[in-house]
């Protein structure tokens, strides 16, 4: 068994539930009283926003690969960033490193393909809904992608910030979520991608018609392939 690295912290509730997820899949493939072999290096997130406020985009790059290099002088046989919005830097990351570093918008990208959609709905920060590091994934295998009107936009990244990371998960916000998601259905979308990692946490299948891409649950499951 490989040891996976993760990048952690940005949230620290969204990497509690990658630690969880890792584990639980690597026990289902390997049974009995298997786990996962995983280093975490959990950064200070109020540090990380602090630089994003600024749009210090360079602190933050150096910030992730300080920590990944750490991860990898550990021990880490590959690396995953615990976040969507992070993976802005992955290219800039991967280039400093030796081992792999699993990308979760690849990893996604490779699910929808696989489920034979053509057009999804996109939701996360307003970085992942507005660059262009995340669809370009998705182009690349022929996917097309959504995303919510601004002042739609502008909730979920208000949501994301102010409740979701804070480990808050209010009603009025779900039900906020799923007008949007009823929304991108109504334009086309064939699916949704939970495009930041503590969105699962708020909105599950059971909530929604339409098929949700759960990009935590896709990358641990990426990160638990390579490690067997």
């Amino acid at each position: 068994m490989k040891t996976i690295g993760l990048v952690g912290g940005t949230s620290w509730v969204s990497t509690l539930e990658y630690y969880r997820l890792i584990n639980l899949f690597m026990n289902e493939k390997k049974g009995g009283l298997n786990a996962a072999r995983i280093i975490i290096y959990s950064l200070n997130f109020g540090e990380i926003d602090a630089m994003r406020q600024k749009n210090d985009q360079l602190s933050i790059m150096l910030t992730l690969k300080h920590a990944a290099l750490k991860l990898e002088g550990s021990g880490a046989d590959c690396l995953l960033l615990g976040a969507n919005t992070i993976h802005q830097y992955a290219e800039d990351i991967q280039q400093a490193l030796r081992v792999p570093l699993i990308h979760i918008g690849e990893a996604t990208a490779t699910k929808i393909s696989q489920a034979g959609h053509k057009k999804v709905g996109l939701l996360g920060t307003k970085k992942t809904m507005e660059l262009d590091f995340y669809k370009e994934k998705l182009a690349e295998q022929s996917i097309e992608t959504l995303v919510p009107e601004e002042d739609d936009r502008n909730f979920i990244q208000n949501c994301i910030l102010n409740e979701l990371v804070n480990n808050q998960f209010l009603p009025e916000s779900k039900n906020g979520f799923l007008q949007i998601i009823q929304n991108l259905k109504e334009k086309g979308a064939e699916g949704i991608i939970l495009g930041c990692t503590e969105i699962p946490l708020l909105i599950q299948q059971e909530d929604c018609d339409i098929p949700l891409f759960n990009t935590t649950e896709i990358h641990a499951r990426a990160a638990v392939e390579f490690a067997i």
